[in-house]
């Protein structure tokens, strides 16, 4: 009887200000990750410096992919595809993610494939013992992206919502840097906002006061930039103020948006999906409603490799590849335009 090789897939993620590498195995799953993250790079400028996150990406994918392989005992020769972010993201920064990929891939003769940013968040669950069934709504919560969406399947999404303005993660960071936090600013006001005090100021929950499940938080910083001026002593109880209005407007899109499609299963991903304040009422909801929520570990909420490797090995264990060894990107890319595996 033949041996069938296993399909082992690299993946490259360069989208922004994290390089990440992964290995996935097809009989043994993750096999190997790592991760080197230019915050301390983008500190001092109070944000991420699109030219200089392009640099470091240079430095470290190449490093990052022989220290992967050597802690998972493989080598280049036993990949049998490589998967990259080609987008959303800083086209400089998905730029170096490809020219890698394409590069390896053209040199050990095995395909690669361009994947979806957001697609590997939304699959990232998929990583844990415990992983969602489809189909589910996924709420997809990061410093660029807040959107709903349901899954039937791989490839296979409708955006039933998404943020009109601010990201909730970039809501998260500029009322932090308001309130003179340190970057990132996300972490920094959850951290802030378990000091203070859930009855001191209440602010709105925007948008659902009406129809649909589109999101705004532009309106809300600006209510913490407000209560700030006048109350500038209370920190912590405004950054525990817009917490629980973020986090519970959140919620109620969420359960709307699972009302609407009859789905049980919601699965929570992106970096705020890290957020524990956000876990407590998601969590919560789904009691009482009878609903399965999951969500990647905490290391893979962030940007990451392994996430991917994953959503890679899907589609080129299938098949799937990109027809040449053009170093494309598409810095921006819409889930609803990609194929269904």
């Amino acid at each position: 009887m033949p041996i069938t090789k296993p399909f082992i897939t690299l993946g490259i993620e360069s989208s922004c200000d994290e390089t990440g590498i992964g290995l996935y195995h097809s009989e043994k799953g993750l096999i190997g990750h790592q991760l080197f993250s230019q915050v301390d790079i983008h500190s001092e400028y109070g944000g991420v410096v699109p030219e200089l996150a392009s640099r470091d990406h240079i430095q470290r994918a190449l490093p990052l992919i022989k220290s992967v392989l050597a802690d998972a005992k493989t080598t280049l020769n036993d990949i049998s595809a490589i998967a990259y972010t080609a987008g959303p993201g800083l086209a400089g920064a998905l730029l170096v993610g490809s020219a890698v990929a394409k590069s390896l891939a053209w040199s050990l003769k095995i395909p690669s494939l361009g994947v979806h940013h957001m697609e590997g968040h939304l699959l990232a669950p998929l990583l844990e013992e415990r992983a969602p069934s489809f189909p589910f709504v996924a709420l997809l919560v990061s410093g660029g992206h807040t959107m709903l969406i349901d899954v039937k399947e791989i490839g296979q999404y409708e955006i039933l919502g998404e943020s009109l303005d601010d990201a909730v993660g970039e809501a998260f960071d500029k009322t932090a840097k308001i309130l003179g936090l340190g970057y990132p600013g996300g972490p920094a006001l959850a951290k802030l906002a378990q000091q203070g005090d859930a009855d001191a100021f209440k602010f709105p929950r925007p948008m659902i006061d009406r129809p649909g499940l589109d999101f705004s938080f532009s309106g809300l910083k600006t209510f913490a930039r407000n209560t700030f001026v006048k109350y500038p002593e209370q920190k912590a109880d405004i950054a525990k103020a817009f917490e629980v209005a973020a986090t519970s407007t959140l919620m109620i899109k969420c359960r709307r948006a699972l009302e609407q499609t009859n789905r049980t299963t919601l699965v929570v991903a992106g970096g705020v999906s890290a957020n524990l304040a956000l876990r407590q009422e998601l969590d919560a909801m789904g009691l009482k409603q009878g609903v399965q929520v999951f969500y990647p570990r905490q290391e893979f909420c962030t940007d990451n490799g392994a996430m991917i490797a994953l959503a890679g090995h899907f589609r080129l264990s299938k098949g799937q590849a990109s027809a040449n060894g053009e170093i494309a990107i598409q810095p921006r890319w819409s889930l609803e335009d990609l194929e269904v595996v």
